[in-house]
């Protein structure tokens, strides 16, 4: 598995920068000079800082590398014209979301723009080989598509507690079989190339941080609302994680001590309340005991039901699904309270598959947790739907290889 990497530090942070888009060698060395830096502080970090001598050589060094290539030339700025450059159009990554009910995979460029991307239905609860067949024939398909020849790196996200360090699901409570696979290891070995691992939740705000509506925002919270109920937490631009890992399981929060039993094994926990599958049985519930006839025929027809019904219901008026949603979002909005309180973010991102009941969710959340967080945290705080949606999650799987790609 032969993959080049930068060098040194001057090197892996060019990357970076060339990942937002081509430049040309004067903008870089605007960017990494120590004139550029206010207060004595480079862009990013002191080891950023270079001679115009030391640029041009660590992006002499870069192109012999076949990671950055000539991109032409810079409009003039008064004098001679300077030589863009930017990363090497060969580059591709594999970005492997993996959900509870679904599994998402795409290939992007060096600057992480989706090239292509395919998802199909896949029940996590049947184990790691059967999953993991069906990731690999998409990533397949994809490379028949023409899309890569070679891959640099390949980014994962699963729907559960994981080990960074290790690179391995640990008790995931929705993945049985799943605990302590070997996942990065073995997509690594099965792709020949670097691979990272996290949590589905992580790589969906590494995807708004790079390219949604966090581009701006250093400090933030997303709060995901799938199948469970996660948090992905930014602090000055990376994702904290916490001593092991486990850090934004929110899902996991007790809410009420004499409530329904969660997955993970405890009672009253947020997610035993709301989220995709509780959802969907306080729905079938109200379609039985005949509160809702709209669910109730909707589950006659179907056999079952899901958040999406509940979705449709409401959108009709139905009273019986606006109040499961605003009952769901009063308890998301209670938990958030307090972490807004204590973390005092600068954005709140809700997404996922449950977050498109749309407004009257984020209506009840934003209602509860202005209410109840402390003011100064909450006067100049945005709490919004996500933009990204269906493409969060393999973004974010992208920047997160990227950025281990892209280091020295």
């Amino acid at each position: 598995m032969k993959t080049n990497r930068p060098e040194n530090p001057h090197q892996a942070a060019l990357l970076r920068l060339l990942r937002d888009g081509p430049r040309s060698r004067a903008e870089l060395n605007d960017l990494t000079s120590d004139a550029a830096a206010p207060s004595g502080q480079s862009y990013g970090a002191s080891n950023w800082r270079m001679s115009r001598s030391k640029l041009n050589a660590s992006l002499d060094r870069l192109v012999d590398l076949g990671l950055v290539e000539p991109d032409g030339l810079a409009e003039s700025r008064g004098g001679r014209r300077s030589g863009r450059v930017r990363l090497s159009s060969t580059t591709r990554f594999a970005a492997i979301d993996i959900g509870a009910t679904s599994v998402d995979v795409a290939i992007t460029d060096g600057e992480l723009n989706v090239l292509g991307h395919v998802s199909e239905p896949c029940d996590i609860r049947t184990g790691p080989a059967p999953v993991l067949d069906r990731v690999l024939d998409l990533v397949g398909k994809l490379r028949e598509q023409g899309l890569y020849t070679q891959l640099i790196g390949a980014g994962i996200g699963v729907p559960g507690p994981v080990s960074f360090a290790e690179g391995v699901p640990v008790v995931p409570p929705i993945m049985p079989g799943w605990n302590r696979y070997p996942l990065r290891e073995t997509i690594s070995q099965e792709l020949g190339c670097p691979a990272m691992l996290d949590n589905d939740v992580n790589i969906m705000a590494l995807g708004e941080l790079h390219a949604g509506v966090a581009r701006q925002v250093n400090d933030f919270l997303l709060v995901k609302i799938g199948t469970g109920v996660g948090c992905g937490i930014v602090v000055d631009g990376k994702i904290y994680r916490g001593v092991s890992g486990s850090a934004g399981d929110i899902g996991h929060i007790g809410v009420d001590e004499n409530g329904p039993v969660c997955p993970c094994g405890n009672t009253g926990c947020l997610e035993a309340y709301f989220g995709g599958s509780a959802l969907a049985t306080q729905a079938e519930s109200a379609a039985r005991s005949e509160a809702s006839p709209y669910l109730a025929e909707r589950l006659a027809a179907a056999g079952s039901l899901t958040a999406e019904d509940v979705a449709i219901a409401a959108a009709q008026g139905d009273p019986v699904a606006i109040k499961l949603i605003r009952d769901g979002g009063r308890r998301v909005g209670q938990v958030l309270a307090g972490l807004v309180s204590f973390f005092n973010p600068g954005l709140v991102i809700i997404a996922g598959g449950v977050a498109r009941l749309g407004h009257v969710l984020l209506a009840e959340i934003r209602s509860v947790v202005y209410r109840r967080s402390l003011p100064l945290a909450t006067g100049n705080l945005p709490i919004v739907l996500s933009e990204l949606e269906d493409i969060a999650g393999v973004v974010g799987a992208a920047r997160l290889i990227s950025d281990h790609v892209y280091s020295s």
